[in-house]
């Protein structure tokens, strides 16, 4: 009686963390905001060591986090697009759900070339900056699908979950209606935490990474282990019988992986390697310059 007791009291993790009056503040927000925080507070760091000031990255934010949610709606609008047709004020109800990472991804980093372009930064170094905190964001924020008990997989046994020497906590927001679901919030955010652990060891290595390695790795890593992952979700979005995010994740996989290659040993001149900065910027640009003159 006192374990069920127990278990009862460990699975009733309110979404609701406090109200402000009329206003309710969900746990969801403040695990995303945090995660956010932290990728802008990091990347703040890491960019004043290689010659790019600190209000850029600021004013960057500004610009990449709200157009990263838009595009999060938009995508996942876009492949549910007859239910909303049929109720177009839903589209704005974005407290019922309804966001995709991977449409945050594409319209953030849509914002980030054309700001970084615009103040003349070089676009492979700064997403090489931002790459391995926004994959600990990501690793933060499945936290808010935990808490909301989405995000889920399909069906398993309290025993299944047991044997992964789950907590307690974690194995009972998992029933959901009396079901035991897999923890797919979980898959993905250990998977993220190990590759931002990775990206930042390679990071720190001087002489080793090409600027715009860092982030074609976490490319890599992401839709990896994202393929995977998204198979065994219940909520997949589809186009016909594929799911779109496991389409995605291949793509980008295959994608990044090429470039790494031709990059690294077919591409003339060389970039310029990440831990030198953004001093070389100008010097490169005008090899490369020469370069393609040249090959015309």
């Amino acid at each position: 009686m006192g374990d069920l007791y127990m278990q009862n009291m460990i699975g009733s993790i309110d979404p609701v963390a406090f109200n402000l009056g009329p206003i309710e503040v969900a746990w969801y927000g403040i695990i995303i905001v945090t995660g956010m925080f932290l990728a802008v507070w990091l990347s703040i760091r890491e960019a004043d060591k290689l010659g790019i000031r600190e209000d850029f990255i600021v004013d960057l934010a500004f610009w990449m986090i709200p157009m990263g949610l838009i595009g999060a709606r938009i995508y996942y609008v876009l492949f549910e697009l007859p239910t909303y047709l049929a109720d177009p004020i839903r589209i704005f109800f974005i407290w019922e759900g309804g966001i995709a990472i991977y449409g945050g991804l594409i319209l953030g980093f849509i914002t980030m070339y054309w700001y970084s372009r615009k103040n003349d930064v070089p676009v492979w170094l700064l997403v090489d900056i931002l790459a391995p905190h926004v994959m600990l964001a990501q690793a933060i924020g499945r936290w808010g699908n935990f808490i909301n008990q989405e995000a889920h997989g399909g069906e398993v046994s309290r025993q299944f979950l047991e044997n992964l020497r789950l907590p307690e906590f974690i194995i009972e927001q998992m029933n959901i209606g009396g079901t035991y679901y897999h923890p797919t919030f979980l898959y993905e955010s250990v998977w993220n935490l190990v590759g931002f652990v990775v990206l930042m060891l390679l990071r720190a290595k001087k002489d080793l990474m090409l600027r715009g390695e860092i982030f074609l790795g976490y490319l890599a890593w992401y839709g990896l282990g994202r393929f995977f992952i998204e198979g065994m979700r219940t909520d997949s979005l589809y186009i016909g019988d594929f799911r779109v995010s496991q389409v995605l994740s291949l793509l980008l996989l295959i994608t990044s992986i090429g470039l790494l290659i031709y990059r690294r040993f077919y591409d003339y001149p060389k970039p310029p390697y990440y831990s030198e900065g953004i001093k070389p910027e100008k010097e490169f640009r005008e090899k490369k310059k020469k370069y393609d003159q040249r090959k015309k």
